[in-house]
């Protein structure tokens, strides 16, 4: 077991509100899917409408992991159906789901941002959040499954990080103690359980069942090589690197 707790945000120089933002959205979005059941179904992003680009309305029967059938609800959704790839990034299955995927944006989400600007990363964010539904969907294109989860764009955070910070120190829980690690490491391990996670996945799939947990493992990896992809071309195209606690050099002692 290993949880992040914080990072190094002593590079800072200014309230990342955009981050914040990102945080309170997601909390009001599933303040509202309690309120709503409906309003889950309807704008969750299904891999089938994504690929046909028709909205489904009805009852859907897929099989569920043991295999015996289950009736999904879909809903009217938003015009275009495609919208569905930028809403699902805001609406999360439960509060371990949500409490999660905020405890990560949180920690990470604010060096990304203060290194892009705002506009940058607002592009970035919602970028590498459709890539990784786009990734989902292409990997199972007739699935009838909604996908919900800010989990794609939060690895394309990720990605970004550890292009950015590799060696920024993030504290982490390992089981009852908190140490202090560099950042490639403690990403490098979430990747290993996701290419772990995903092997799983696709051998499941394969024997045409669902995955039993529910997670996509496809839109996690998608997610988080757009945010690589994304994070290097926003770097190579910054004409300065702001400064930061990786690149500051100490001024010299005073001689006596």
């Amino acid at each position: 077991m290993l949880l992040p707790l914080a990072d190094d945000d002593r590079q800072l120089s200014k309230p990342t509100w955009l981050t914040y933002t990102f945080i309170v959205l997601n909390v009001a979005v599933f303040a509202w899917q309690l309120v709503d059941e409906k309003f889950s179904y309807s704008y969750s992003a299904v891999p089938l409408e994504i690929t046909t680009g028709q909205d489904l309305v009805g009852t859907s029967t897929v099989p569920g992991p043991g295999g015996e059938p289950i009736e999904i609800p879909q809903g009217p959704g938003p015009t275009p159906i495609a919208l569905t790839l930028i809403t699902s990034m805001f609406m999360h299955g439960g509060w371990l789901h949500l409490g999660g995927n905020m405890l990560f944006l949180w920690i990470f989400g604010n060096n990304v941002e203060h290194r892009f600007g705002a506009k940058r990363f607002l592009a970035f964010y919602l970028g590498s959040g459709i890539a990784a539904a786009l990734a989902h969907a292409l990997l199972d294109p007739t699935s009838q499954v909604p996908m919900l989860g800010a989990s794609g764009a939060i690895s394309g955070v990720l990605g970004a990080y550890l292009v950015l910070f590799p060696r920024n120190m993030v504290r982490v829980l390992i089981f009852f103690w908190v140490l202090s690690v560099p950042a490639f490491v403690v990403i490098g391990l979430w990747i290993a359980s996701q290419l772990v996670g995903g092997a799983g996945m696709l051998a499941e799939m394969i024997d045409r069942r669902l995955p039993s947990e529910g997670v996509s493992y496809g839109a996690h990896v998608g997610g988080l090589l757009a945010g690589i992809i994304l994070g290097i071309i926003f770097r190579l195209r910054m004409k300065e690197e702001p400064e930061n606690v990786l690149r500051r050099v100490p001024p010299p002692l005073p001689r006596v």
